[in-house]
């Protein structure tokens, strides 16, 4: 299949919807997910089009892995966290539900089971206050 640009990714990108931006540069967007697994559950969102990993420019996976790395260490300190999960999905089988490449960094805590992904939309203020706390861990 092919990459499809009215993704609501796509429009966050373009501007045609909000969201709780923690960062933006000319590589990707990073903002919290709206259903998050977790306390803290964040998107890095590349500006290239592509479906997901399987199609995406080699290139612009080389720019995106060093942000990832400094979102998921900005998380960790920003949550307390005890690890940090990166995931990434491709296609519906695997659990992919945007087709628009994406990975997700998502704070894990001793003892505490992550949440279901898309299991309950966050409060907008607490996604507001923490997109401000990790971005100046960045």
């Amino acid at each position: 299949m092919s990459y499809d640009p009215s993704n609501i990714f796509g429009k966050i990108l373009r501007g045609e919807l909000p969201c709780h931006k923690v960062y933006e540069d000319d590589t990707a967007l990073v903002m919290m997910d709206l259903f998050p697994q977790s306390k803290g559950h964040t998107l890095i969102v590349p500006k290239a089009g592509s479906r997901n990993l399987l199609d995406a420019d080699p290139a612009v996976l080389s720019a995106v892995i060093p942000l990832i790395q400094r979102v998921a260490n900005a998380v960790k300190s920003a949550t307390n966290a005890d690890g940090i999960r990166i995931a990434q999905f491709n296609e519906a089988p695997a659990g992919q539900t945007v087709f628009h490449l994406h990975f997700h960094v998502i704070p894990a805590y001793e003892g505490v089971a992550l949440g279901a992904h898309g299991g309950g939309k966050a409060d907008d203020a607490e996604l507001a206050a923490l997109a401000k706390d990790i971005a100046a861990k960045l």
